[in-house]
């Protein structure tokens, strides 16, 4: 009974509520108050994620076209704001090619790693000397410098030929350097070449008048490119069949005592 009567009583309540916010409603739309309150809360700090950070995806109020308190478009905020973006994407195109410049402009003389600045030392781009020695007895020096403007890699070793020779002397693996000798514009290389045996067990000794150098490309006896014919003593140089050469190397050290 009790419960009947609450019921009776609600209704008339809640409808009686409910006219009223109605009537309000009505009220805020004709006094203009209601676009009011929309538009500040498009201004509240609604753009953030749930962390509170900015949320990029969220254009500000100036992206929208900056407007003002009274609702205005602020025609001149909105030039800027894209004025200001397309130079931020100039700038950031400019700087990344810059960057992208001065990675590539970087390469020089002083980077031997950049393949743009690696050559084979040939007789196109080096000077070539032959020097004999008077120790140890009955060797030669062979001597080349970098003469371009790039480094140049003395691959492996030299193959010699005297004049119309039909050989071409081995070279002692013990020699053999750790990495390709590699030449930095004016610096010299270096091989060792036993003419002949100091104990006369080589056969064949002859008097070569002429000499040339063959340098190899980047596998064993592969052709290195342009040779070079270094000039011998007048009375020309004795060699016989113990004939040998060292691998290429970037001082004297390593070969001193061969």
């Amino acid at each position: 009974m009790l419960n009947s009567r609450m019921r009776r009583t609600r209704t008339p309540l809640l409808a009686v509520a409910g006219a009223a916010l109605a009537a309000l409603a009505l009220t805020a739309c004709d006094s203009g108050t209601g676009t009011q309150d929309e538009g500040a809360a498009k201004h509240s700090p609604s753009a953030t994620t749930s962390e509170g950070t900015p949320n990029a995806n969220q254009p500000s109020a100036d992206a929208k076209g900056g407007q003002d308190g009274t609702g205005a478009k602020d025609g001149a905020g909105s030039g800027t704001s894209s004025t200001g973006r397309a130079s931020a994407k100039q700038s950031s195109a400019g700087t990344h090619r810059g960057s992208s410049g001065s990675g590539s402009g970087s390469g020089g003389a002083s980077e031997p790693w950049d393949p743009a600045n690696r050559v084979l030392c040939n007789g196109s781009n080096t000077r070539v000397t032959a020097q004999l020695q008077s120790r140890p007895l009955n060797h030669m020096l062979l001597t080349v410098t970098n003469t371009g403007s790039k480094y140049c890699d003395l691959t492996y070793y030299p193959v010699l030929r005297f004049d119309g020779m039909q050989w071409a002397p081995q070279a002692d693996e013990s020699t053999h350097p750790q990495a390709v000798t590699t030449l930095a514009p004016g610096k010299s290389g270096y091989a060792e070449v036993r003419l002949s045996a100091a104990d006369g067990s080589g056969d064949g000794g002859t008097t070569g008048r002429r000499l040339t150098v063959y340098f190899q490309g980047k596998t064993p006896q592969s052709d290195g490119g342009a040779t070079a014919n270094p000039t011998l003593p007048a009375k020309g140089v004795y060699y016989d069949s113990s004939l040998e050469v060292t691998y290429w190397q970037s001082d004297l050290s390593g070969i001193s005592s061969w």
